[in-house]
């Protein structure tokens, strides 16, 4: 694979983790004021927003 290829893949995929992270943080946050449990996906959603900006910064590598 190129590294331009991959390079595209790789951020692409990172600022998708970390949109999908942010909104689940958001989710859990509403879910926290609303009552209902929100812990454990708040939880996933900080893992998932990690992961997306990991894969960001680490595909400038490849730029």
């Amino acid at each position: 694979m190129s590294s331009k290829k991959r390079w595209f893949i790789q951020s692409v995929s990172g600022l998708l983790l970390t949109g999908t992270g942010l909104s689940m943080c958001i989710d859990a946050g509403l879910n926290k004021l609303s009552g209902d449990p929100w812990f454990w996906y708040g939880t996933a959603g900080l893992v998932v927003f990690q992961a997306g900006l990991s894969l960001v910064i680490d595909g400038v590598r490849f730029r």
